[in-house]
């Protein structure tokens, strides 16, 4: 009984993990959708703000080409008025202004080569976010599809462990199934440890050693008195394997029995 016992409460804190594994899952995929979905949406209004600079600037370019193509225009009409002039002075004056708006041509001239490459410059981070929201929706239209399968999965492996918990919980005794529930709310995994060669391997610390004498007579579940970890003795079975069922440790007893009578018959 004892044994099979501390095989249960070795099951119940393997369930007992993956149903809180499983749990998180379930609570992290709404959030990580989420977290998708916010991104994507942050990454459209970058997109619309690169695309509202890109019309400002558009609108910039236009304003200077219809500028210059203006003054052009001027100055060629001053070019032809230019013979025209009655004295010096009115000669002078028209070269000046030529000067002026050829001065100012020349100025916007290269406002507009800095505003083309400025344009070509923000193309180019445009398509990068184009690229970047392309396979953003790609992955949030995945991500959508495969979290109903995955959350489907998740609740079904939740109920078959639930009924594995209660099948392991009616084996363990209501006070040594309470004392395993209290400890694991208050420290971290594992509730229930080996001891080994006197020392528990939930703390490392040596235990008494009239506890770890009752502990190798096998009758009663007993917590390590520093860690109040529950114990069973590594001797009982391998700590770092399944423990065996008590029918295949009575198997185990009849066959070696078995050999004892042959041996003494010999």
């Amino acid at each position: 009984m004892y044994l099979e016992q501390i095989e249960q409460l070795v099951v119940l804190q393997k369930v007992d993990d993956e149903i809180i594994v499983l749990q998180q899952e379930l609570e992290n995929l709404p959030k990580e959708l989420a977290e998708l979905e916010q991104q994507d949406e942050e990454t459209g209004q970058r997109l619309e703000q690169l695309n509202d600079k890109l019309d400002i600037l558009k609108t910039q370019q236009k304003r200077l080409d219809d500028e210059i193509e203006d003054n052009s225009v001027k100055i060629k009409k001053s070019k032809s008025k230019l013979m025209m002039a009655e004295n010096t002075r009115e000669y002078h004056a028209m070269m000046r202004e030529m000067d002026n708006m050829d001065k100012i041509n020349r100025t916007r001239e290269e406002e507009r080569v800095a505003l083309s490459e400025e344009l070509e410059r923000q193309k180019e981070i445009g398509a990068e976010i184009t690229t970047e929201s392309k396979e953003l929706k790609e992955k949030l239209e995945e991500y959508r599809a495969s979290i109903k399968k995955r959350t489907t999965a998740a609740k079904k492996r939740l109920n078959a462990l639930e009924k594995q918990r209660n099948k392991a919980c009616e084996v363990v005794p209501k006070p040594v199934l309470g004392r395993y529930e209290f400890i694991r709310a208050r420290i971290h995994n594992p509730v229930i440890v080996s001891v080994i060669d006197g020392v528990c391997t939930g703390c490392n610390i040596q235990i008494p050693p009239q506890i770890f004498n009752d502990l190798q007579k096998g009758e009663q579940i007993i917590s390590c008195p520093n860690c109040q970890r529950l114990t069973f003795w590594c001797e009982h079975f391998s700590a770092d394997e399944k423990a065996p069922t008590s029918e295949a440790k009575a198997k185990e007893n009849a066959k070696k029995k078995s050999e004892e009578i042959a041996e003494a018959k010999e």
